[in-house]
């Protein structure tokens, strides 16, 4: 039977073999991901150590598992116009760039929990009040994990305009997977037909360059991705799978139609992947690809799933 509990800082889902850790005040962060299959433990998500750490070494360790809104990945200079109005995001930078968004530390709040004979589900929720200058508008953000008992995980965002004007929005997630080996012994599979190309301060060019390398599954050793997808759309096969032949386990995503992009990315310690649903591409405030604007009162809603199995 599936439950919920809250402990202190932490809710934890558990169902079946599956439980998942999240941190609500850390940016609603998926922390960690456990699944007992072939007699041992996985750690699927590659976390912090505690909400201190989350605290102190979110930026500095890669921004794992955060919720990328209202826009996603880089933003040139941090700066767009919108309405006619120059803005600059304010919130952190790396290198010459705004990352990441805004929310990605956003203190979120428990609405809602419940759990029956099905899964075990966490509605979490932020209301975002134009605090940096470079945003100066308002939305209300309401993050959905649901844990059922095949070693499957939902995650589904909404969003909800709640200013007097329109607002641009993308939303993404950046989380980072393990598989119980380095990457260098993993396989990745994607259905992509294109690649964005960046330049080299990884900003869009707004060309798309063909890219099946991995349609097919392929061996990470020695690849390196710090790089945004196209996917092609099927409702038969995962858009993307990680794969680790030497214990019998992968990693199958589902992203809806509102994710059609994929942000793939290497750490330099090569001990897990970032593999970053998208809704619109990076740099999108200026380049557009993927863009929408909400109007007032409207909401839109994101999603994608996770599901861990043997490899078929």
């Amino acid at each position: 039977m599936p439950t919920i509990v809250e402990i202190e800082d932490r809710v934890i889902l558990q169902a079946g073999q599956s439980k998942v850790e999240i941190l609500p005040a850390c940016g609603a962060t998926l922390n960690n991901w456990q699944v007992h299959m072939h007699n041992r433990p996985w750690k699927l998500i590659d976390g912090y150590d505690s909400v201190e750490d989350f605290k102190q070494n979110c930026e500095a360790k890669g921004f794992r598992s955060s919720k990328l809104s209202p826009f996603v990945c880089r933003l040139h200079h941090g700066k767009y116009n919108f309405e006619e109005q120059e803005l600059t995001v304010e919130k952190f930078y790396l290198a010459e760039h705004a990352i990441h968004g805004l929310v990605y530390d956003a203190p979120f709040t428990v609405v809602s929990k419940f759990a029956d004979e099905i899964s075990a589900v966490l509605v979490l929720q932020y209301n975002y009040n134009g605090e940096d200058k470079g945003y100066p508008f308002q939305y209300k953000l309401q993050v959905t994990y649901t844990l059922t008992e095949q070693n499957q995980l939902g995650i589904a965002t909404s969003v909800t305009n709640t200013s007097s004007n329109a607002i641009p929005i993308a939303d993404g997630w950046h989380p980072y997977f393990a598989l119980g080996r380095p990457v260098d012994e993993l396989e990745l599979a994607m259905q992509t037909s294109d690649m964005l190309e960046f330049d080299a301060t990884l900003i869009p060019t707004g060309e798309f360059l063909p890219y099946t390398v991995f349609n097919q599954p392929g061996s990470l050793a020695g690849v390196e991705f710090d790089n945004c997808f196209k996917l092609r759309q099927s409702l038969l096969e995962p858009a993307c799978r990680i794969i680790n032949r030497n214990d019998n386990i992968q990693l199958s995503i589902y992203p809806d139609i509102s994710y059609p992009y994929l942000q793939v990315y290497i750490p330099p310690h090569r001990q897990s992947i970032a593999i970053e649903n998208l809704s619109a591409a990076p740099d999108a405030f200026n380049n557009k690809i993927g863009l929408v604007y909400l109007d007032p009162k409207e909401t839109m809603s994101f999603s994608t799933t996770y599901q861990v199995s043997e490899i078929s």
